[in-house]
């Protein structure tokens, strides 16, 4: 059943981002995007020399090379685990840190191991990120991270796609108590991430007092798993929540300063997002849904040639801004226009500035 169902999830998360044209290269293809109204605003001489610039990012202790991730997807069958084959394989030839699926199936049942060891198998000396949600138990998270080798573990939230999931749980409370156990019980750097209904400053908040490392708020403009949930419902009466929670940009504005380095993922669509989400106060930012088409799409090579291509226009788009440091992003001026000044300042929040955490 679980097999089924997590292939289900790539069937309807790639139909979506064909739908929509996410896993396309330029901003003009892609759909509308709350990222659109954040907007740099442009120096002719602000300009820096291209071999001053550096990739490489810091935060909660952690040190990537680049300041771009393959975000969590999939595994537990034997088609997720090719999947996860080529996702590795492209991380190695490119540098970037990746994360496998939810890890709940191995959990469950050991035999489904070989859907995700390729994430190491794969890619011997990268950066893995294993991935549990919070029914996981301190035991469960360190076989995660033992499997995998994993230099940090995920902990992901997703309530709203459990309560529209036909078979989801409905028991949510004691997630903070699972949270701070698993920190506490493993003995790599803990990374609390949503699955694309993002996460708030008050969540953040929380996420600081329970020794969490770093918070990916995941917001809304990816993968909706609340329409993929809803889709697998014979009677789709959950069709309202669908477009529900915090986009990515909104998310990052709403946590910044509230104690945590975040993460971005949820709806990055091209290099521009990617700087986008930096100005905004992330340190890395993760893409999803666009990868896996590209991957099944085209294989391993055109997955190699996107992220490629990606990490050197984002190369580009800092020399262009003076940027020598995906950090120095953040001290951009930027202009937020429409729906997203709109929560700034219904939600009182200071337009970005300057962040001194981790630089």
């Amino acid at each position: 059943m679980t097999g089924s169902r997590k292939d289900d999830h790539v069937r309807l998360a790639t139909a979506q981002h064909q739908a929509t044209g996410e896993d396309t290269a330029t901003e003009t293809a892609s759909p509308p995007s709350q990222f659109d109204e954040v907007r740099f605003v442009h120096h002719a001489l602000a300009g820096t020399d291209r071999e001053r610039v550096s990739l490489r990012t810091r935060f909660g202790g952690l040190e990537w090379p680049v300041p771009l991730y393959i975000n969590a997807m999939t595994g537990g069958s034997a088609k997720t685990g090719e999947i996860n084959r080529g996702l590795a394989t492209a991380a190695r030839e490119t540098g970037v840190p990746i994360a496998t699926g939810s890890m709940s199936p191995y959990l469950k049942d050991s035999s489904t191991a070989g859907t995700f060891s390729p994430i190491r198998e794969c890619n011997p000396d990268g950066f893995v990120m294993a991935n549990v949600n919070t029914n996981a138990t301190a035991e469960q998270a360190r076989r995660a991270v033992d499997l995998l080798n994993a230099d940090a573990l995920q902990i992901h939230l997703n309530a709203v796609q459990e309560t529209v999931m036909p078979e989801g749980d409905r028991s949510f409370g004691h997630w903070p108590g699972a949270i701070e156990a698993i920190t506490a019980a493993v003995d790599v750097p803990v990374i609390v991430k949503e699955v694309g209904f993002g996460l708030s400053g008050r969540t953040v908040s929380q996420l600081a007092k329970m020794g969490v490392r770093a918070a990916d708020v995941a917001g809304r403009g990816g993968t909706d798993f609340a329409r993929i949930e809803n889709s697998r419902r014979s009677d789709a009466d959950f069709t309202y929540l669908e477009g529900w929670g915090l986009s990515t940009p909104v998310a990052l504005l709403d946590a910044r300063g509230h104690g945590l380095p975040l993460l971005a993922s949820g709806g990055i669509r091209h290099p521009l997002d990617v700087a986008r989400a930096l100005a905004l106060g992330a340190h890395a930012a993760g893409a999803s849904g666009g990868f896996l088409t590209t991957l099944l799409n085209g294989g391993v090579n055109a997955l190699v040639q996107q992220i490629t291509a990606w990490l050197e226009q984002l190369t580009d788009l800092m020399t262009l801004l003076g940027a020598h440091s995906p950090a120095a992003l953040a001290d951009c001026d930027v202009l937020l226009t429409g729906s997203l000044r709109e929560f700034c300042l219904l939600r009182h929040i200071d337009t970005p500035g300057p962040r001194g955490d981790d630089r």
